[in-house]
């Protein structure tokens, strides 16, 4: 069933003080137990921004639970409040697993919360999908663990390989890697350096700032000072909005051509809104926008039903970016049970390691990691942005995929140029 805005903001409170009342959406029990799926969600909390993603987890209950459910029974979400705290989340997990006992594991956002809660899958070997988290089987091997996020192989240094390619077949040589001092954004700016310095291009500014910072002032006269050619940035949704003011306010000197790689932010709607025509030039990383080269199957429905619903909650109301990768996240699942006929977890988890999803973000096979056997991370320019009127974004032509060459569906423009 569908929950409206009061039900919604009812469940925020009812977890926002931990551990005290699961979330529990429940379907039918008439025909047996319902197979309980468990995840936190960021709800409250500096990445409440991201609590859209429960909008995809339940299309996709809703979707297998009115084709008849999984092994002739429905699916029952169990979702609890993380707050944004990393160290909130491995009490959730414990009573997930525990005292919930549910079948099977979405991770939390990203890899600063989902880190914390690896050790624990790896521990009782639970099967987990990992929710756009960077890198987090790395060291810990799980074969249990399977990514929703098309990052690729070697996350932590290919995952904004496409940026990187783009200097290189501009001719591009001199680089600056500016990031937050986040658990991200340093995997992040540490895999683009070795990739730098693999690739030839020469470092002149390598700088990590608090993640608090407002003033990017300082940080920009040094760009400019330092006079690269591309600059990698490394945010989060605060700093990225202080440095696209700061570039429109102070610039970054006539070198640069090529600008942004890996700030978190300019993906939401909201920042979208803000920022307007600031955002014009930079090319940042991206999922999903709305280019021709980009029509997977079951995507543009999947995109109409998340934004009816999203209006009524007054959440991001695009969701281009985190919404049909937690849907993926349940296709994954789903159609591992359906072939195996089991919810035994390690069968489930040979088979995804053995077979490719057709999912509505394209389709999917995983390595030894359960990492993207292919980086499909897009680099998106954006151009031609005027006001702030957010309608224009579900246009074709404002964030123009340079990135993965299969999906491609423009040139670089350089920097100031785009801007003008």
């Amino acid at each position: 069933m569908k929950i409206n805005r009061r039900e919604f903001a009812v469940l925020g409170a009812g977890v926002s003080a931990g551990l005290a009342m699961p979330a529990i959406w429940t379907g039918a029990r008439a025909q047996g137990q319902p197979i309980r799926v468990g995840c936190s969600v960021s709800l409250t909390g500096a990445l409440a921004s991201t609590k859209n993603s429960l909008i995809g987890y339940e299309l996709w209950r809703d979707d297998v639970n009115a084709a008849g459910g999984l092994l002739g029974r429905k699916v029952e979400l169990v979702v609890y409040d993380d707050q944004s705290s990393p160290a909130a989340v491995p009490g959730i997990y414990s009573k997930l697993v525990d005292v919930d006992k549910v079948d099977l594991l979405f991770s939390p956002y990203g890899a600063n919360l989902t880190a914390t809660v690896m050790p624990l899958a790896k521990q009782r070997d639970r099967i987990i999908i990992g929710i756009l988290t960077l890198a987090s089987n790395d060291r810990l091997k799980h074969d249990k663990f399977f990514q929703a996020a098309p990052w690729g192989p070697n996350g932590a240094e290919d995952w904004a390989r496409g940026f990187f390619d783009l200097a290189i077949a501009n001719k591009l040589q001199r680089i600056a890697i500016i990031a937050a001092d986040t658990e991200f954004s340093k995997t992040a700016a540490a895999g683009g350096k070795r990739v730098s310095e693999a690739a030839g291009l020469k470092v002149v500014m390598n700088q990590v700032y608090p993640p608090t910072l407002n003033d990017f002032s300082a940080i920009l006269r040094n760009l400019k000072a330092a006079e690269p050619e591309a600059v990698f940035l490394c945010s989060y949704p605060p700093d990225s909005t202080a440095m696209v003011r700061g570039l429109s306010e102070i610039g970054v000197g006539e070198s640069v051509k090529l600008f942004g790689g890996g700030m978190v932010g300019p993906q939401y709607a909201s920042l979208l809104q803000t920022l307007g025509p600031a955002l014009n030039g930079i090319v940042n990383f991206h999922l999903y926008v709305p280019e021709p080269t980009l029509k997977f199957q079951g995507i543009e429905g999947f995109l109409t039903r998340y934004q009816a619903i999203a209006k009524e909650r007054q959440v991001d109301p695009l969701g281009f970016y985190i919404p049909p990768f937690c849907y993926a996240a349940g296709q994954m699942l789903s159609e591992a049970v359906k072939a195996t006929g089991t919810l035994e977890e390690a069968k489930l988890a040979q088979w995804l390691h053995g077979n490719p999803v057709e999912t509505i973000v394209g389709k999917i096979a995983f390595n030894e990691l359960g990492d993207w056997t292919e980086r499909r991370v897009l680099m998106a320019q954006f151009r031609n942005i005027a006001g702030n009127d957010l309608e224009q974004f579900r246009q074709a032509g404002k964030q123009v995929v340079l990135d993965p060459p299969a999906l491609k569906s423009g040139d670089l423009v350089p920097f100031a140029k785009a801007r003008a």
